[in-house]
């Protein structure tokens, strides 16, 4: 005769994590709707100032907002599988998970290429005045 014991149901375990999940995917949501928010706004100041050159800054900002947001919707549908998962269940979280990794690749991808192509805009930029200076004395 087998001992088992059981802390939890697994009905109060999938409540908890039910609760847990939609925390999650909450802060997910939250995290991405604030860089929205901070997104648009610094557009607006932008656009109010005349200057179009902080919009590449804006958009880098904004993609690590949304970066940061899917990482926080995709813990939570693995949390969402936590507990004796059906194989529809894998089945929908492999193909979540494949999407969501996808976009945050690209995602990852645009902002380290735009943010290189930043850092050389300001290299050369910083450079440009002491190169004339040089060639003046």
């Amino acid at each position: 005769m087998p001992l088992s014991v059981e802390l939890l149901p697994e009905s109060t375990l999938r409540d908890a994590i039910g609760l847990l999940v939609r925390a999650v995917e909450g802060a997910g949501a939250l995290i991405i709707f604030l860089g929205a928010v901070w997104a648009f706004a610094q557009f607006v100041m932008a656009g109010a100032r005349g200057r179009g050159a902080g919009f590449n800054r804006i958009r880098l900002s904004l993609g690590r907002f949304l970066v940061l947001g899917l990482e926080f919707q995709l813990a939570g549908d693995v949390l969402r599988t936590a507990v004796a998962p059906s194989f529809a269940e894998i089945g929908q979280l492999a193909a979540v998970a494949a999407i969501r990794t996808a976009l945050n690749y690209f995602l990852g991808r645009e902002i380290a290429q735009e943010r290189a192509e930043l850092d050389q805009k300001e290299t050369e930029s910083a450079a440009r005045p002491s190169a004339e200076g040089h060639a003046v004395s």
